[in-house]
Parts: C-alpha cells; structure tokens; sequence
C-alpha cells in the first residue's frame, strides 16, 4: 500500500468515526435530552383531546316555565382541517357522507365553506379550526353507519348533543328578546382567551342578541374535557383522562309567559284588524310592565320570526327575510329599537312642563279649533273645538291647541327667533326627565334612545343635511313634478327654508314638540316607563328582565339586583292630578268607545290615546295605559305604525291584554288576584325536551 492510498484510507475512517460520533450524539440527544417531549408527541399520535361542550342553561319565565330549552340531537360534524390532510381533500368522504344522509355534496360543501364577503348561506360563521354541524336531525340509523365505519369517514363524528329548542309555553314566542347563537368566530376566540374553542363536538355557540347575549356568561356553563386513545384509523379505543363539564345556570326572568301569549295575540289582532280598515299597519310593539319594580312581563314585537331558523343552520333566503325591509326587518325589537313619534301620550311630559313653568294646574285655558302659533294655524285632531276647560278635560278630550299655547308662549319668553343665552325650554328639560331621548339601561345588548330635538340637534342635523337642502332649493325636485306638481313645489319651498335657516328653532317647532310630533321619537319601552313612574309615584324605575340565576337542582346562584331610580322633577299632587285626568280617558275621554262595556269593578285602567301624523306615511296609532287606577300595578302600552288613530287600534289591544291578565266574564284571569309570583320558580327537571 502506498502512502496515497493509506492516506486516502486515514481521511476515510476519520470521516466514518465522525459520522458515527455525530449520529450517536443526536441518538443520545433525543432519547435521552429531549426524550421526554418525544415521548409526549407520541402519546399524541395516539390520543386526541376533546372539548366537551356544556349544556347551556335555560331561560324561564317568572313561574319556571322553560322559554328556551335544549333538546337531545344527533349531530353530524365535518373536520375542515382533517379533510384538508387527506390526498383528494375529502373529496371522497364527503361523496360518501352525502349518500348517507340523503342530501347532495354540493350542498354540504355550501354549510362548510367559511362565511366572508360575497359568500351566500348557508355557510359557517365560527372557527375554521372547529369541526362543523351539517346535519342536527340525523336519523340514528344513518349516524350508527358514520360511527362504525369510521375508517371510510375520517374527519366526520356523529354525537348525541343539546341544541337549543323553543317551546312556546302559552303561545309566547318573544324572539327578539330572547335573542339567538351563533358559532364564535375565530376573530372573539383571539380576542376572548378565556373561551375555547370546542374542537370534536363543534357546538360551541355564543348568543348573539337578546337574553342570549345579555347573561351568556351565566347561560354557558364551564366546558370540560375528554382525551380518547385512538387506533392508526383513527377509531376510538378507549380513554386515558376525563373531566365532566358543567351545566350552564338557568335565567330566571320577569316574563310570565301566559301574560307574553296574550300581548303577541293582542298586537297580533290590531294589526289584522287595522288592515281590515284599509290601513297598512306594517309595524308593531305591545310592552306589560310592573310599575313598582320596573320588571318587564311581557314585550311583544311586529314582525317576528321563529328563532328556530338558527338552529342547524339558515339559508341565504332566511337571512336575508330577517334583515330585509320586505319582511318588515323582523329581527329588530320595535320595542327597544323601534323609534315613533309618541302623538298625544307624550303630553304627561307636558302637563308637568307647563305646570313647572307657571302655568295653574287648576287654571281654565280656551281650546279652540285652531291655534296660531307665529303666522301658522296648528288644528286640533279634525280641526274640533271644546270650549273652555281645565287640564283635566285637556287630558281627557286630547286638546291640542292648549299645549300649542303653551309651547308658543315659552319658546317667546326665550327669545323667539333671536333666543337668549341659557334658553329655559321646559318642555324639553321635562321630556329628558321624563328618560326620553337616552337609552332606559334594560339588560338588553341593543336599545335606541329616541329622540329629544332641541336647539343644539337643530343646527346639527342642519349641517349634515344643508347640501341637499340647498340643492333641492335651486333645482327644485323634476321627478315628483312630473307626477305630483304640488308636492314638487311644497318640497322646494320647505328645502329652500331649511337651506338658509334650517338651523334655527323655530315656534312650529316648539308647538309640535308640545304633542309629541315633528322630530320627538321615543321607543315604546320608554313611553311605558313614563308612565310607570306617573303611576308609581314619580320614581323613574329601569327596566329590568333578568331576576335570578339558578343551578340545575334549583339552588340560588345569585340574584340580578336593580340599578338606582332617579325620581321625576314633578311635585306629587301634579302628578296625582295627571293621574285623575287619565282615569278619565276610558271612561268618557277619547278611549271611551275602545273600552266600551270593558269591566272597570275587575280592573280600573287609566290611559290614554295617542294618533302621531308622520310626512308620507299613515298615522301612527298609540295607547298608553296603567292601572288599577287608584293603586297602580301595571302599565300596559302598544303601538302600531301606520295604524290609524289611538282610539281604534292601539286602544283595543291594551283593552285585550288587561282583559286577559284580569280576566273577564267567561274569561279567567291569568294572573291571580292581579299579582306576580313573589317567590322564584323551581326549575324544571330536566332541560332538554326529548
């Protein structure tokens, strides 16, 4: 051998030894250094963690029974992510998965795609990372095939689960303020650490609206956690460690459903009964109220839905009927989001206000057909006169043209179109005392606040819409002329005024504000917490519909404690004088003929009518009431847009719903003697209906 080739061979075994030295160094380095996190990801190969999904709590009304509930369901779910492993995709999963639940895979792909911008439902809102419900109605024949032959359907489970169900108890329906679920999508997952998401079970919902959202905290429950052993095909063999999750908490509510049913029948029959009339009535809200608590009974809206549609998906269609005008928007609570000029039943506001500013509460004021207010004749309803007469009678007969007089007077005394520095404005002061024009805090995630206009939103709303104002004044409006002329020509003459002084407050302003029209828009909830407070004293009580929250065996949680209640800046007999004046509206007054033979030795009910003139629609039609009338327990309201007057269609449907809280004749009451349940219910059994 020569030193060429020897050396070639030293080189050689230096480099095998090197090799081998390198190989058991990183031999010794996983088995021994890093052995123990090899050893956990091995365990992993065979295990997978399951997140199970707590039963979510029901919510009750005041006497244990379930508004909303769960029901057992077979469930079928299909993993995205373990799909997007497999060689075709999960193409051939989901062609055998469809031939198993009778439905196309096209139309599975449609609840699997993630929901994004241009994508139609049914589509998935949640998580990409959580496995999706496809089917929640699965026949347990065709769900036995998915779960033994697990090899021929990887990354799909069938599970028995509890989805959520809506008995209606006494017809209440109350969907929008019960609320909704929804998936959690993985933008509230990143932001809300503390919730997980549910991997195996794909059912981890959170509300969305409603109670649902309100109390989801309390609804949800802890989920808990199951680690199974699996075979190399995935199929379950056993399981290594467990924990139970816990039951969400049951809402207990302030609602009576038997109360509920009535109020959504009632507005129902209004609605019906007022287009029978020839008028459009598109719209709805009927609220019950307790006026010492603030404890909401019953809320009613128009139009609703089923909230049913959101379980196991909603199609494009439905969706869209929910959101859309063509259905009437039926998502949105009229309630507590619906905003109406109040017409007549806003005067309480200005009988104080007037009171306030000087004016006798025992003083006798004329009330002509007409009233001018600046160069203006302001009209009473269909231009009729009563003669002379008290506050009282002005309540009692709805005498515009006393309240015209008043407002014009004051909106004088501050200046007129020059106004002082710190204009008083009265009947402003006491609409927002009233709680007009701000949210009334109801354990509600959405509220509107209505709205008080005064001198500061006059200039605001003028520069937001002067542009157009300015436009419609030198152009004039061409495409109503061709149809309307002398619309074409009021609507250029009312553009060129706001164009050039549509900030200004003006006294037509000032006297429509009097009897809730121009720009005054309340909610119903408000109006009924109005007159609560007139009922109760003066004490301006906060809506409340949550009243407890209890374990499954019925033990107390805690209670739901009431916020603080401001009181009115209205002396006590004024208000026992507006009291008086509203007990007289049902029996002589303006809603006389609406109560016609009701029964006031059962139930003596103050209140009165209110008709709202809104530009280019029909009349709203108002009712608001509370009673008995010498010791107030309830107040009662409704309200239809494009109803017709107070007196023919809001009156009938509070008439209906003392009716049948009281009873009648050949009716029996469903409350007894009048009153509540004081104690708190005990739940019922079991949560979920078979």
């Amino acid at each position: 051998m020569n030193s060429k080739t020897h050396f070639r061979l030293v080189v050689l075994y230096v480099l095998v030894g090197a090799l081998l030295l390198v190989l058991v160094g990183r031999l010794w380095s996983l088995q021994v250094l890093e052995g123990t996190h090899y050893q956990e990801i091995a365990a992993q190969n065979r295990t997978r963690d399951i997140v199970v999904p707590a039963i979510r709590g029901m919510i009750l009304d005041n006497q244990g029974r379930p508004l909303v509930r769960n029901r057992s369901a077979l469930v079928v779910s299909v993993d995205r992510t373990s799909l997007a492993r497999q060689k075709d995709k999960g193409t051939g999963v989901l062609k055998r998965l469809a031939a198993v639940l009778g439905t196309s895979q096209d139309e599975i792909l449609k609840r699997i795609r993630l929901c994004g911008p241009g994508i139609k439902r049914p589509c998935w809102p949640g998580s990409p990372y959580q496995p999706i419900p496809v089917d929640d109605r699965v026949d347990p024949k065709r769900a036995l095939q998915i779960m033994e032959r697990q090899e021929d359907f990887p990354g799909v489970t069938a599970q028995v689960q509890a989805v959520r169900d809506y008995p209606r108890p006494e017809g209440a329906g109350a969907a929008q303020t019960l609320g909704y679920l929804q998936p959690i999508t993985q933008e509230e997952l990143d932001k809300r650490k503390g919730l997980k998401v549910t991997g195996y079970s794909g059912v981890d919902l959170i509300g969305r609206a409603g109670l649902e959202a309100q109390y989801d905290g309390d609804l949800r429950g802890e989920p808990g956690f199951r680690k199974v052993l699996v075979d190399s095909q995935g199929r379950v063999t056993g399981t290594a460690a467990e924990k139970a999750p816990a039951t969400g908490g049951n809402l207990v509510t302030s609602i009576d459903a038997g109360v509920q049913g009535a109020a959504e029948k009632a507005l129902q029959a209004a609605i019906d009964g007022a287009r029978k009339a020839g008028n459009k009535a598109d719209a709805g809200a009927a609220v019950v109220m307790d006026v010492q608590t603030g404890r909401v009974v019953a809320m009613a809206s128009y139009p609703t839905y089923d909230p049913a549609i959101w379980t196991g998906g909603i199609s494009q269609d439905e969706y869209d009927g929910l959101l859309g005008k063509k259905k009437g928007e039926p998502l949105i609570s009229r309630v507590t989001e619906g905003q109406f000029a109040p017409g007549s039943t806003f005067k309480i506001s200005s009988v104080s206000a007037a009171v306030k500013d000087g004016y006798p509460l025992n003083g006798i004021y004329p009330c002509p057909g007409s009233y001018n207010v600046g160069s203006r004749a302001f009209t009473n309803f269909e231009g009729q006169g009563h003669g002379n007469m008290n506050l009282h009678q002005a309540l009692v007969v709805s005498c515009d043209t006393i309240f015209y007089k008043f407002a014009y007077e004051e909106w004088l005394r501050d200046g007129a179109m020059k106004p002082r520095k710190s204009p008083s404005d009265p009947m402003v002061g006491m609409a927002r005392s009233f709680g007009f024009g701000a949210r009334t805090g109801i354990d509600l995630p959405s509220e509107t606040p209505g709205r008080i206009p005064d001198r500061g939103w006059k200039r605001s709303y003028w520069n937001a819409t002067k542009k157009a104002d300015c436009k419609g004044a030198k152009e004039g409006y061409p495409g109503v002329a061709k149809t309307d002329p002398a619309r074409a020509a009021y609507l250029k003459a009312i553009a060129t005024e706001n164009c050039t002084e549509g900030f200004v407050w003006r006294a037509g302003d000032a006297a429509n504000f009097s009897v809730g029209q121009g720009d005054v828009l309340v909610t119903p909830l408000q109006l009924t917490r109005a007159y609560a407070a007139v009922a109760n004293g003066g004490r301006l009580v906060t809506p409340r519909l949550g009243v407890a929250v209890m374990r499954a065996d019925g033990s107390l949680v805690r209670r739901i404690p009431d916020p603080p209640e401001p009181r009115l800046p209205v002396d006590s007999k004024i208000l026992k004088y507006i009291r008086s004046g509203l007990a007289d509206v049902t029996k002589k007054g303006t809603a006389a003929g609406a109560f016609s033979g009701f029964d006031f030795k059962r139930v003596d009910v103050a209140g009165k009518t209110g008709t709202a003139e809104v530009f280019g629609k029909a009349d709203t039609s108002w009712f608001a009431s509370f009673g008995p009338a010498g010791k107030p327990r309830f107040a009662v309201v409704a309200m239809v847009a494009q109803g017709g007057t107070g007196a023919s269609t809001a009156a009938p449907a509070v008439r209906a719903i003392w009716e049948a809280m009281y009873g009648t004749k050949d009716k029996k009451p469903l409350l007894r003697d009048g009153r509540l349940p004081s104690d708190l219910p005990k739940p019922p059994a079991d949560g979920a209906a078979p």
